[in-house]
């Protein structure tokens, strides 16, 4: 699913379970990014997503999350790191 461009970078991408989120993560997906589908309340899109992207090869993990709490945004972000470790 790698085209190169984004080897060994991670991509979170909020709002990733739908519309243009989704197509956002996609394309990261194919530009080789290991991708963090992050939704809020739409987990069945959002794992749709997910099924998409890794059927195609990509790296990938839905993460659920809202950017408002500080909290929340670290663990999406720790969940990046642990999603990076796999793919090395």
């Amino acid at each position: 699913m790698k085209n190169g461009k984004l080897d060994g970078k991670i991509a979170v991408v909020t709002g990733a379970s739908k519309g243009i989120g989704a197509s956002i993560a996609k394309e990261f997906a194919e530009a080789g990014a290991s991708v963090l589908v992050n939704y809020v309340s739409a987990k069945q899109d959002a794992d749709r997503v997910v099924d998409e992207i890794s059927k195609r090869g990509g790296k990938r993990s839905p993460s659920k999350a809202t950017s408002r709490r500080r909290s929340t945004s670290r663990d999406c972000l720790l969940k990046g790191r642990k999603l990076s470790a796999r793919s090395t």
